[in-house]
């Protein structure tokens, strides 16, 4: 028997991969833009040309997050994210070996159905490993992987860029582009591969009534093996519970999302990842070099690499504090701050602006001889950056994927992500023209749109750090409103405390049985 990793760190970061390819979707188009090879194979696409091939990949991405409930489910988060690795490579081949637009769409598309599987399905498989004390830190991981994945890819495509003469070079091959759409296969092999050595998650493992090898797993994850510990003896009843409740409740199926107490968290989660795209983070990373071409920047690609340096540096202190500062400050402060630097962008772009009067650009507005405002703006993006990146970058993949009950988890997690994902489609159909049509006014439209994610999230979204998955229900369903809070504290370390002092216990597939001593 193959021995499985049993640190919960090297679990979720490896797991994380996964998120490292939707990072790599991001900028699989950002750094070929500019380059001849890419605008003279595909004769120079531009407007609602461009906007389709980019949107074909985030398409395929909402089809394969509906799709992940139904794999998560019966395969397990694991096998799912194997085979969503597996789809990732076809699509990957396929772009590689593009010979005209149409066949480039088809290779999107079928590696976004593998970017909507994982990105569905890597945070549940977190959170579902993950002990409540650090579950919001490695679910992060998941946002780190996904700016390492853009960081990466773009520094691929901008090297490549350099191929056969680069800028310099009209006829330039178009291997500068087939390079990093190739390279792009690695890390998938990597997860799919290397997955073989991870465990099942624990609470799928329960859910299919295979309770000896879910204990198994709690055990070697948070108990270094020991079956008997405490904590894990705790989360193994709470588990039990929470599953034995639902299916006397019949949870299980779509219907029960509708459902007062489910619906209310479905609308959150999917709120959560909506706004996360009309935010302004896709113009940031799948069209900066349009950004910075109308700022006035002579080199965009190289300017543009140093957003996604600040995208991974500056997730690493959400990660550090997220189980500490909570989820719901950091999205508060991050609507708040990206709002500001939406509107002070679009002020300073159209106020000192012109018009651009060469039709083969793709921006109509720029910064000419402007180098004061022109840096202004750079700096604006960058703090944006910065800003999401160490709030609504994480967030926006822990709370989805922690607030559901077990047996809808999966389903509700694939709704939410597939939130993201038709937004996400249909901002990058829609930014390119949005660019050639009201230029400078874009930033106030997304900047106004963080404004309603300030008010809404802090109308509709609580506090859950420090608790279980199974403590959800409490968080949600105690009436309390979301700006004030449960009561600290978690009942999982209850349970705990009587296990330890002999008043519960715990048998492996069968009831719980309470100790009560006889008094004399």
């Amino acid at each position: 028997m193959v021995r499985k990793v049993s640190n919960v760190y090297a679990i979720c970061a490896f797991a994380a991969i996964g998120g490292g390819l939707f990072g790599f979707d991001i900028s699989s188009m950002s750094g070929v833009l500019g380059t001849n090879a890419y605008i003279k194979y595909f004769n120079n696409p531009q407007d609602e040309r461009q906007g389709g091939i980019t949107a074909s990949m985030p398409a395929g991405s909402l089809v394969g997050a509906l799709l992940s409930s139904y794999l998560g489910d019966y395969f397990g988060r694991k096998v799912a994210i194997q085979i969503g690795g597996c789809i990732w490579i076809l699509g990957s081949i396929i772009q590689c070996a593009s010979q005209n637009i149409g066949m480039l769409v088809v290779g999107r598309i079928i590696a976004g159905v593998c970017v909507g599987i994982t990105s569905s399905l890597v945070p549940v498989y977190q959170a579902e490993i993950a002990p409540k004390e650090i579950r919001g830190r490695v679910v992060s991981l998941q946002q780190w992987a996904i700016t390492w994945g853009i960081l990466i890819q773009y520094f691929i495509q901008y090297g490549s860029s350099f191929y056969d003469g680069g800028i310099d070079n009209p006829n330039q091959s178009p291997t500068a582009f087939r390079i990093p759409w190739g390279i792009q296969m690695v890390p998938a092999f990597i997860l799919v591969t290397g997955l073989f050595f991870f465990p099942y998650s624990p609470r799928w493992l329960a859910s299919k009534d295979r309770w000896d090898e879910a204990l198994v797993v709690l055990a070697d994850v948070h108990g270094k093996g020991d079956v008997n510990n405490p904590e894990v003896l705790a989360e193994y009843h709470e588990i039990e519970e929470a599953i034995r409740f639902e299916r006397e409740e019949a949870v299980s199926d779509y219907r029960e999302l509708v459902k007062p107490r489910i619906f209310k968290r479905v609308i959150l989660g999917m709120s959560i990842q909506m706004w996360s795209q009309l935010c302004g983070m896709n113009i940031m990373m799948y069209y900066i070099v349009y950004v910075m071409q109308g700022a006035g920047i002579d080199d965009p690609l190289l300017t543009s690499s140093i957003q996604y340096i600040i995208n991974v540096a500056m997730t690493i202190p959400a990660i550090m504090y997220i189980d500490k500062l909570g989820r719901r400050p950091a999205l508060l402060f991050g609507s708040f701050f990206m709002m500001t630097w939406m509107f002070i962008s679009g002020a300073v772009q159209g106020h000192f602006g012109e018009p651009e009067n060469d039709p083969s650009k793709a921006i109509t507005w720029k910064l000419v001889d402007k180098p004061t405002q022109a840096k202004a703006v750079i700096a604006c993006s960058y703090l944006f950056v910065a800003t999401f990146a160490t709030t609504w970058g994480p967030i926006s993949w822990t709370m989805p994927s922690e607030v559901f009950p077990q047996k809808v988890r999966a389903k509700a997690v694939s709704l939410a992500t597939a939130s993201n994902w038709a937004w996400n489609c249909g901002l990058a159909f829609a930014v390119p023209p949005l660019l050639r049509l009201i230029n400078w006014k874009m930033y106030f439209l997304f900047g106004a749109f963080n404004g309603l994610a300030f008010i809404h999230m802090f109308l509709t979204a609580p506090e859950t750090k420090g608790k279980t998955l199974e403590e959800m229900d409490i968080v949600f369903d105690s009436g309390i409103p979301a700006w004030r809070g449960v009561p600290k504290g978690s009942r999982l370390d209850d349970i705990k405390k009587d296990i330890e002092q002999g008043n519960l216990k715990v048998s492996v597939g069968h009831k719980t049985e309470e100790v009560h001593e006889e008094k004399v």
